[in-house]
């Protein structure tokens, strides 16, 4: 069993080497730690108020202000802001200056801010949502970490579910892939009227062969650029789907049911379109690394299994026997073909063979009903072969030594973790999740990455972590820890 544990962490990074646990070994091998590139972190976190117009205004936190909440709520506490470090207002174009800016809803007023009345409604609001809901983690070791995550991720939906990836100019787009993860995660801990906002607008923005684009505007108007058509996006959002669905109260189903029948005929529809060849192996597009593919990835056939197995289920519980069968079939075949071409290569990224990446997760629960063969032993020695100096992970092996830990790959391991039956699997869950508690910015947002010094770098909070951090704490809580607590 390969564990990564903060136990031998810190001691690593004092050293200037990273401890890698040897496959099946109970020692670790010292292996130099390289200095890392730099990168700046964008900003500390995201706040909340209500604008001029009674709706939600967004703010992006310049990086390092380590902000004080209201409890319960991402609003800003009155008391501990400097009037004069606001004179000079919110920046509402946010060009990345070190100051506050806003990302979303009506201009803001910087004296709304320092507005006690106001500020406190706003805080109890967002208070009465967290108990219309679970806070996932409650209780135990994470239950703060478990709140963050899950409140940064209401600050970034807007109103009309468009869920920002990031806070930050460049990534504060809608892709598929984090809006599907950030619907699942709402909907598990309760929010399924939220999760149900999110799934309709990638219903709005849907191709109309079903398809999506690798990222869309957050006002639903197009695309921001010529990235072009992610396969995996059809995979996530069925999964998703699936997800919600059975989260929602019975009396609701039926309603939701039709409400999302054409996001999920048309998504099931492109996926059977892609499997539908004498070799089930869809075409090669990109996938999360966000490069030109030169072959078919796990990152793009794993989502689509766990899509058409979504879809499966999704008919089968409509009572649509038929079309059940069909996406049953599809998923069988596809299943079937990733095993061949990717299992008995030992699940490498690419399906011409070479090194492992995190998509080796996608093969196993959550995602599926049962790990794919082998699927297991290459997840857990994908770990030592992914490992970064400051104990997080890497996108994948094959990843360029810059000595960057990303959180994305990290809370996915995390989630995956706490999906399994493994006690071992569950311990490593929370050691994985303790980590990214511990590199969290000063206002307590998980950043995309963690230097090699275990600076928080890039963009903060990222919504695609923030949404696996949730799920993998609501696993642990539903299944229970390996201590016993959940």
């Amino acid at each position: 069993m390969i564990r990564a544990t903060p136990s031998w962490r810190p001691l690593a990074a004092l050293a200037g080497f990273v401890l890698v646990p040897a496959l099946g070994l109970t020692a670790a091998t010292a292996v130099a730690a390289p200095s890392g590139e730099h990168i700046d972190l964008y900003q500390d976190g995201v706040a909340v108020t209500t604008g001029s117009d009674g709706g939600p205004a967004v703010l992006r936190l310049a990086p390092g202000v380590g902000a004080t909440y209201l409890e319960g709520s991402r609003v800003l506490d009155p008391t501990s802001l400097d009037p004069g470090a606001l004179a000079a207002g919110v920046d509402p174009a946010d060009g990345e200056a070190d100051r506050l800016a806003q990302v979303a809803g009506a201009r803001l007023d910087a004296t709304a801010l320092v507005d006690p009345g106001l500020a406190h409604q706003t805080a109890a609001a967002s208070r009465a949502w967290l108990a219309s809901g679970v806070v996932p983690g409650a209780g135990g070791p994470f239950a703060a970490l478990g709140e963050a995550a899950l409140l940064d991720l209401r600050a970034l939906t807007l109103d009309d579910g468009a869920a920002l990836a990031a806070p930050s100019p460049r990534w504060r787009y809608v892709w598929p892939r984090d809006a599907s993860f950030t619907a699942a995660a709402f909907a598990r801990t309760g929010h399924v009227d939220d999760a149900r906002a999110v799934l309709g607008f990638l219903a709005r923005v849907q191709e109309d062969d079903g398809s999506f684009h690798a990222r869309y505007l957050p006002d639903g108007s197009g695309v921001p650029d010529d990235r072009g058509i992610q396969s995996d996006g059809v995979g996530w959002v069925l999964w998703a789907t699936d997800v919600v669905l059975e989260e929602m109260p019975a009396a609701d189903r039926p309603e939701v049911v039709a409400e999302l029948r054409p996001l999920v005929d048309a998504a099931t529809d492109h996926a059977l379109e892609l499997v539908d060849g004498e070799d089930p192996l869809p075409p090669p597009s990109s996938d999360y690394w966000e490069v030109e593919p030169t072959s078919l990835t796990l990152g793009t056939a794993g989502p689509l299994l766990a899509g058409l197995e979504a879809a499966a289920d999704v008919y089968a519980a409509a009572g649509e026997t038929g079309r059940a069968h069909e996406a049953t079939l599809a998923a069988a075949r596809l299943r079937m073909a990733v095993e061949r071409s990717f299992g008995s290569q030992g699940y490498p990224r690419h399906v011409t063979g070479g090194a492992r990446d995190a998509s080796t997760a996608f093969v196993l629960p959550p995602f599926q009903p049962e790990p794919l063969a082998g699927a297991d032993e290459a997840w857990r020695a994908s770990v030592r072969e992914m490992l970064r100096p400051a104990g997080g992970l890497a996108p994948g092996a094959g990843w360029r030594a810059d000595g960057i830990s990303w959180t994305p790959q990290t809370t996915l391991y995390a989630l995956a973790a706490a999906s399994s039956s493994d006690p071992e699997d569950r311990a490593d869950a929370e050691d994985w999740l303790r980590w990214v508690d511990d590199h969290r910015t000063a206002s307590g947002a998980i950043p995309e990455k963690v230097l090699a010094d275990g600076s928080p770098a890039a963009v903060a909070p990222l919504s695609w972590s923030s949404a696996l951090v949730v799920l993998a704490l609501v696993e642990l809580d539903t299944h229970g820890t390996p201590g016993g607590a959940g």
